[in-house]
């Protein structure tokens, strides 16, 4: 474990502290793992939970960004959160690492009529974070499951897509700070500005708003598979998407938006895949997508002055043991499946690397 510089003190491994952590390297480069939908519970597909965490470890990065979606309770309107989930929590998504950074996703909050699955261990889960930076007392101020936080050389963004407003009013101050001091920009959020999975239409609000504000990269999960977009532009108002179709391109290009939900939950089929023709994604988004997969996955991000590195990991888990019998698909006697295959059908149990892109200075 890397040590990390906190405020004036010195913090050596797995801790909890009130000031903004800085990773101590003196190339002041940080490696960060990243994974969505990466849940424990009885709904959830523990070979491939286990597989993701299992290889995120062993990446070597000191940083984890999670993006939501920790625990999947298997019965409706669950009482409490039991505290096993937040044991396995404990043992996958904090121990290994110095610093993290996590996500609520709808899975984690309190149930409601029309989420009545969700698990209500997100007040459980938040205080494992390590926590956001300080915000000024006065002006504008972030949602209550959001906020920001400086690693050496990169602003990491947490926002709210479950209560969206758009964060410009307090988080331009912020970007334009982190701008002046030279650092690359992270957005991260549950639910996905822009999807091939199961469209939502949020060109002129959620992908506006974001993309208005410039980041980097822009990271989401809940929907179970990879997806990756080319750099793009503000959305038009006839809903085309400006995009630059590289691998390696220029800081200032575009914003490139990318999903991974692959981290252990069920993996659900595109849309298009279901011949659910209203939740296709019309064709402008189509064109936008560099790559996508329905598989097990999880991100390594290489960020160094020059260049931001990201490398996407097929995951392949091993057949469940008995005890964890179960199948990685959603609904898995479904007729649909017949046609639809998985990334690693015909692949051995293994971790494989699956998509790269790259930025640079």
């Amino acid at each position: 474990m890397k040590r990390l510089l906190l405020g004036a003190g010195l913090l050596f491994g797995f801790g909890m502290t009130a000031f903004t952590p800085l990773l101590a390297h003196e190339a002041e480069s940080i490696k960060v793992v990243v994974a969505g939908d990466g849940g424990t519970g009885e709904r959830a597909y523990r070979p491939g939970f286990v597989a993701v965490s299992t290889a995120m470890q062993k990446s070597g990065a000191d940083v984890i960004l999670h993006l939501g979606d920790f625990v999947y309770q298997p019965k409706r309107n669950p009482k409490f959160c039991p505290d096993r989930y937040i044991d396995e929590i404990r043992d996958a998504w904090v121990k290994p690492y110095a610093v993290r950074i996590f996500v609520a996703g709808d899975n984690d909050l309190p149930p409601q009529r029309k989420k009545s699955r969700d698990s209500g261990c997100w007040e459980k889960i938040a205080p494992l974070a390590t926590r956001f930076d300080t915000p000024p007392k006065t002006g504008p101020q972030p949602g209550e499951r959001e906020g920001y936080i400086t690693l050496e050389n990169t602003l990491f963004v947490v926002l709210d897509a479950l209560d969206w407003r758009d964060p410009a009013p307090w988080l331009q101050p912020v970007i334009t700070d982190a701008r002046r001091r030279d650092l690359w920009i992270v957005f991260a959020l549950h639910v996905p500005a822009v999807t091939t999975a199961w469209y939502k239409e949020k060109r002129q609000t959620v992908l506006k708003d974001i993309n208005q504000l410039r980041p980097d990269l822009v990271l989401a999960g809940n929907q179970h598979a990879y997806e990756r977009f080319y750099p793009m532009g503000l959305p038009r108002k006839n809903g085309a998407l400006p995009v630059v179709k590289k691998s390696v391109y220029p800081r200032g290009t575009g914003v490139t938006h990318v999903v991974s939900g692959g981290g252990g939950a069920k993996i659900k089929p595109f849309a298009d895949l279901q011949d659910v023709d209203k939740r296709t994604a019309p064709d402008a988004v189509l064109d936008a997508l560099a790559k996508r997969a329905l598989m097990f996955n999880y991100l390594t991000l290489d960020i160094s002055h020059d260049h931001f590195k990201v490398q996407a990991y097929r995951v392949c888990p091993p057949p469940p043991a008995p005890e964890d019998a179960g199948d990685p698909r959603w609904h898995a006697d479904d007729d649909m499946w017949k046609s639809v295959p998985l990334a690693c059908d015909g692949k051995p149990p293994g971790v494989a690397p699956f998509d790269q892109f790259e930025i640079t200075r």
